[in-house]
């Protein structure tokens, strides 16, 4: 990031912040996009005259609702959902669900901005959009989360379908509610409509690869980006933040690949592990028992627990944030850049600050952007959907195949647009510019909408 906004489009961005008060994490999506942008409206025009970028800027719908329900103590409770349909140009609105406290109608437009062109740079047929509801499924029972989900589900059927608008999971949403969801879906509607939402149990309707999308895909996505530059992940050391779905299998991937991941982490701190982090132990810990981090360290003696402090201080060649957003701060990215870190990869959406990104981009570390390295999730949902629609089963090597080779697709894309657009080895602005022409001309083709 360069720290401010080009004044071709200092307008739009004036007009974003005007309309969408408060909304900083949205504010902040739109502004990395916009400082990308300026270079494209110089060679077309008719995007100024079409007034295409405040029409991408402002969804095409936004839903909030009540999510009414009842604890296991009898207790009335109520949570707020919601769902962002913000561009359909492309295909079908695509985007996943948060449940999570933190989650608001700004957190929600900031992930359904970020879907519209990540989607896009799949190539595949899906349009933007987002939801969730503030609902926090920690500590509930699975009696509870169903309730919430068929609860949340009774309002929202009516906006989806799979030609209109299909979900998938997202933090606090995994196969557990998924199932609930889509079971009230089917009963509400009388319709096995596999296609209405992803991330479905393989049993009924899933696809392979889709839990090891988002992190195997971020992973081929840095070894796109380290063949460019000559090299592997052989021997290389890596940090990935988080411990969660993206995390669990980035880090799967990174051994497969002859990496060696030293660290990750939770919201209670974080772990060392010089020997490379053991991923049956994680997997037990953290999808098993659901336990925190540091029970990975007492069951690994090579490994150390910190509870203070920042995972980015551990030396490492690569880093892969894959947590939440804006977890990797300015600080943390001098502390990387001092450390020798070569890359940079976003497993999550937007976890690297303005400030943080501009530091990595000064000092010449490779820096990869959700919007692409992270599209490995909503690029297999996609496949889960051509799969429903053909009533087709794809095997686990076919599926993963098709996934690198979507993500060694969207490396070389964003690659070739930063060259064209005078901005050699800028994924940032490659994938920005990428995304942005692929939508910006279904936008035109489908008239003024």
């Amino acid at each position: 990031m360069n720290g401010s906004v080009p004044a071709r489009v200092q307008g739009i961005y004036d007009e974003v912040l005007r309309r969408n008060r408060g909304e900083t994490e949205f504010h902040q999506a739109v502004r990395e996009v916009l400082e990308s942008l300026a270079v494209v409206l110089d060679r077309h025009s008719e995007y100024s005259e079409m007034k295409t970028v405040e029409r991408i800027c402002e969804p095409e719908r936004q839903i909030i609702f009540r999510v009414p329900w009842q604890d296991d103590r009898g207790e009335v409770q109520i949570n707020r959902g919601f769902r962002v349909e913000f561009n359909s140009a492309l295909g079908p609105y695509k985007g996943g669900l948060r449940f999570h406290p933190s989650v608001d109608l700004g957190i929600v437009k900031f992930l359904g901005f970020e879907q519209i062109f990540k989607n896009a740079l799949t190539g595949m047929p899906i349009g933007g959009g987002k939801g969730g509801s503030d609902f926090d499924p920690k500590g509930r029972s699975d009696a509870e989360v169903m309730r919430f989900c068929q609860s949340f589900m009774t309002e929202l059927y009516r906006h989806l379908g799979e030609y209109t608008d299909v979900p998938a999971g997202d933090i606090g949403v995994g196969s557990r509610e998924i199932g609930y969801l889509f079971g009230q879906y089917k009963r509400i509607t009388n319709r096995y409509e596999s296609g209405v939402i992803t991330g479905k149990g393989l049993g009924w309707g899933g696809a392979l690869v889709r839990t090891e999308a988002t992190g195997y895909g971020a992973v081929f996505f840095a070894q796109a980006m380290m063949e460019t530059a000559g090299e592997s992940f052989d021997g290389r050391r890596v940090v990935v933040s988080g411990s969660g779905n993206v995390a669990v299998y980035a880090v799967e991937k990174v051994h497969q690949l002859g990496g060696t991941v030293v660290a990750c982490s939770d919201s209670s701190g974080y772990v060392v592990d010089e020997k490379g982090i053991d991923l049956d132990v994680l997997k037990q810990v953290k999808e098993v028992e659901r336990s925190r981090i540091d029970q990975y360290a007492e069951r690994v003696g090579t490994a150390r627990f910190v509870a203070d402090g920042s995972i980015w201080d551990t030396p490492c060649d690569v880093a892969i944030p894959s947590a939440t957003q804006n977890e990797l701060g300015e600080d943390a990215a001098r502390t990387l850049v001092q450390n020798g870190c070569r890359y940079v990869v976003e497993g999550a959406n937007m976890p690297t600050t303005p400030d943080a990104v501009r530091v990595l981009r000064e000092a010449g570390t490779a820096f990869a952007p959700g919007k692409a390295a992270n599209a490995g999730g909503v690029a297999t949902s996609a496949l889960e959907m051509q799969q429903n629609a053909s009533r087709d089963r794809w095997t686990f090597e076919h599926s993963e195949t098709r996934l690198e080779e979507i993500m060694r697709g969207i490396h070389d894309r964003c690659h070739a647009t930063a060259e064209e657009y005078g901005s050699p080895g800028d994924l940032v602005l490659g994938a920005n510019v990428a995304g942005f022409l692929q939508v910006a001309g279904a936008v035109h083709a489908h008239g003024l909408i």
